[in-house]
């Protein structure tokens, strides 16, 4: 054969393997590329946060409280990767003793950026309620060039001589946030209301993640159904009731963004779903009397 000949012959190869890659393999592929997309929308938004929120006095924990967001999202894209790992990609062969204690390392690095974020949001909740300061009766252009940020729904503005007129909507105001962001009364129960769904959602996706860890620990073993495989499903489509909420409060305010970020992760975690339920059934067709029972893990 020549070389142009055996060209096209590979070529065709390709591209009929690639016409074979199955639809679900594409979805999933979609999927995560787009929440890989949205990761980099919240380095931006952390990063536009910290632009107008840093000080020389910030601490190491100021700092990555200032990236919770992006660190929280890092954490999960990771512990995504490691889920299709082991319930899709990975055979039984390939897990060994040696790769199960470092796929386990890594889950426990994710859940310590996860708690971190669990602490610096309810961090952040205790120092709105405890360390604001209300100013009334007060003209918004006398608190101008002190080097603060004014703040309404996620938008920041420099607060100067030149921006305060266009700014000032009344005579009350709330400084917050080591008193490096002020706003309005309206602007501050927004930020009230961000701040809680920030809180209850990393909240809710631990839960989750607890109890897919769970099934996937359950199906390892053999158990595929039964009361608590229920209990699980049940709860986590609470769960998941839950985060459609927030997503809704978030569109109310106009971050569509974040509600498509939600949606996105819900899909993300339907998909490890997805593998759990192909794994089942072949758990199921190789020991069909052992749904209920426990039998040797994979892994």
């Amino acid at each position: 054969m020549n070389g142009a000949a055996e060209a096209a012959v590979n070529a065709q190869k390709k591209i009929s393997g690639f016409r074979r890659v199955p639809p679900k393999q594409w979805f999933k592929l979609a999927v995560y590329s787009l929440l890989f997309i949205n990761f980099l929308v919240y380095v931006t938004n952390d990063l536009v946060r910290m632009i107008h929120t840093v000080n020389t006095s910030w601490t190491w924990f100021d700092w990555t409280s200032a990236f919770a967001t992006t660190l929280d999202v890092a954490a999960w894209l990771l512990l995504l990767m490691l889920f299709e790992l082991e319930t899709y990609v990975l055979s039984d062969d390939a897990f060994t003793q040696r790769r199960v204690q470092a796929m386990q390392a890594l889950r426990l690095l994710c859940v310590l950026v996860i708690g971190h974020t669990i602490f610096a949001f309810g961090d952040y909740l205790y120092k709105l309620q405890t360390e604001r300061v209300h100013h009334t009766d007060v003209d918004l252009c006398s608190l101008a060039g002190q080097e603060l940020s004014y703040t309404h729904n996620l938008e920041y503005w420099d607060l100067t001589t030149e921006t305060c007129e266009s700014l000032a909507t009344g005579r009350e105001y709330f400084q917050f946030d080591k008193n490096e962001l002020i706003t309005d009364p309206k602007g501050w129960k927004t930020e009230w209301g961000l701040a809680w769904s920030d809180f209850i959602e990393v909240v809710v996706w631990l839960l989750i993640l607890g109890l897919t860890e769970l099934m996937v620990r359950l199906q390892d073993r053999g158990v595929t159904r039964g009361r608590l495989m229920r209990s699980i499903r049940a709860s986590k489509a609470i769960f998941y009731g839950v985060l459609w909420s927030v997503a809704g409060y978030w569109v109310t305010l106009g971050h569509y963004v974040f509600a498509w970020d939600q949606a996105l992760w819900i899909l993300g975690f339907m998909v490890i779903g997805m593998n759990l339920s192909a794994w089942r059934d072949e758990i199921e067709a190789n020991h069909p009397d052992s749904a209920d029972s426990v039998i040797e893990p994979a892994h």
